[in-house]
Formats: structure tokens, C-alpha cells, sequence
């Protein structure tokens, strides 16, 4: 369960991208203001990080994927995937990484992929009362619910392209940022459990990443 404060955020997420998204060599800009497409959230077991993936849209341009964690301190050693800070009006200065460079990240992927967690349900406190909001879009995978998922504590490797590939204990995964374009053409060739995703402007799910064990 993802608890959703009424808060506002300063800078908003969608500025820390529209600021960040262009240092990446798989971005590639449009005409238009960037925009949120949909996102969904993983949780965290142990509670202290936020986890949430963004779809996010500049115009008519490609629809990119960017998850994103959310800590109430810096990451050691992780200052190469700091997207920036943001002011909380609730939870105060949180550090926004690029989730691809935090352990906690690739572990909560790979058991969504690999053992078909699913996503959070997201939640808010509204007098009182928890309020469950629907998700904005739909996430799949073809795991095995409940099967053993290798413990990952440290992220080893992240290759700046697309798709994004982390090399992690015991897994490696693959994190789509370009959706529902053919890398094949790139030469690159996928395997292993796949997470799939559908929202309103894509009903026909498509690839967000893949998971393998080794």
C-alpha cells in the first residue's frame, strides 16, 4: 500500500524531469511542455522508500519511461543518479533519484517481475478515512506468483542506454524508456519474465522491463 500525502512539492516532479530528461542520451525532446502520461508505484517492505514510475510525454514525441525513488536522505554513493530535491510541505527535503542506480528499486522490480507482486494501491487520508484511488494504468507479468526471488542489497552496474540494463545481486534486469518502439531494430534482444503495461492512450500492453536470474 502506497499512502499518497496531501502535500505540495517544490520543485514538482514534473520539473525535476522536464530538467533532467534531456542529459540522457536515450531522451529525445519534442515540441511541447512535458506532460504525465500515467504512472503506477511499487512498495517498499521496509517502508522508507517511495517508489513510483512516471510515463511522461512532450508533445506528439515518444512516451518514455522514468521510475523514480523517493528518500528522506541522500543515497551514499548515488550522487550520479540524483535527478534533484524537492521541499515535501509534509515529509520535508526529499532526494530524488533515478531508480534504475538504488538497490531498493531493482529489488522491488524484480519480485514484480519475476514473482508477479503487482503494484501498489495507492491511498489517501481524507477525514479520516483511508480513500483507495484507482491506478492509472495496468501493469502484467508473466513471473510465477510467490516463487523465490534472489535478495538484492547492491546494484553492481546501470548501461546508460535503452533499454536501461541493471546488473544486480543475482538478477539482471531491463527497464524500457522509449515504449512500444521495436528494439530489435536496435539490435537488442530481450529474454526473461516480462512486465507489461497498459493505460488509457495504450490499451494493448506493451513491454516496461524484463527480469533474468544469474
Amino acid at each position: 500500500m502506497a499512502l499518497i500525502h496531501k502535500a505540495s512539492l517544490t520543485p514538482s516532479k514534473i520539473e525535476l524531469l522536464a530538467a533532467w530528461l534531456p542529459g540522457n542520451p536515450w531522451y529525445r525532446t519534442a515540441t511541447g511542455e512535458l506532460a504525465r502520461v500515467a504512472s503506477y508505484r511499487f512498495d517498499d517492505p521496509a517502508g522508507e522508500v517511495g517508489i513510483e514510475t512516471f510515463l511522461v510525454r512532450a508533445g506528439d514525441g515518444p512516451t518514455f519511461q522514468v521510475p523514480l525513488t523517493y528518500r528522506g536522505a541522500p543515497l551514499t554513493g548515488a550522487e550520479q543518479w540524483l535527478v534533484g530535491t524537492t521541499e515535501h510541505s509534509v515529509l520535508g527535503t526529499r532526494w530524488v533519484y533515478d531508480a534504475c542506480g538504488d538497490p531498493v528499486y531493482a529489488a522491488t522490480l524484480a519480485r514484480a517481475i519475476l514473482a508477479d507482486s503487482g503494484q501498489a494501491e495507492q491511498t489517501m487520508e481524507v477525514d479520516g478515512v483511508l480513500k483507495v484511488f484507482p491506478p492509472s494504468m495496468t501493469i502484467t507479468s508473466s513471473g510465477v506468483p510467490g516463487v523465490e526471488v534472489p535478495v538484492v542489497e547492491r546494484v553492481h552496474r546501470v548501461g546508460p542506454g535503452d533499454p536501461t540494463i541493471i546488473e544486480a545481486d543475482g538478477v539482471e534486469l531491463a527497464v524500457v524508456r522509449r515504449l512500444g518502439e521495436d528494439l530489435t531494430r536496435a539490435g537488442v534482444m530481450l529474454s526473461g519474465a516480462v512486465l507489461s503495461g497498459a493505460w488509457a492512450d495504450q490499451p494493448e500492453p506493451v513491454p516496461l522491463a524484463y527480469a533474468s536470474v544469474g
